[in-house]
């Protein structure tokens, strides 16, 4: 998938399994953009996957959420 479609669903991820408003989704997507939390995607296409995407909404929420995620629904 590309670098934009990867961005997209990772922030799908974080709507539909912790339940924040789509717009706080692409909030903290943004957020760690601007931290460059995606840089290493943008460069090795290899990890814009499915099973990577849910691991790095689960960091992205983690982190913004004191390390302490809500059950995925």
């Amino acid at each position: 998938m590309t670098y934009e479609e990867y961005l997209d669903e990772v922030t799908t991820l974080i709507f539909e399994k912790y339940g924040l408003p789509e717009a706080a989704a692409v909030k903290l997507v943004v957020a760690a953009q601007d931290k460059e939390f995606f840089v290493k995607h943008d460069k090795d296409k290899q990890l814009r996957n499915i099973d990577q995407a849910h691991k790095d909404a689960q960091a992205i929420y983690a982190a913004a959420h004191g390390d302490k995620p809500k059950a995925p629904r």
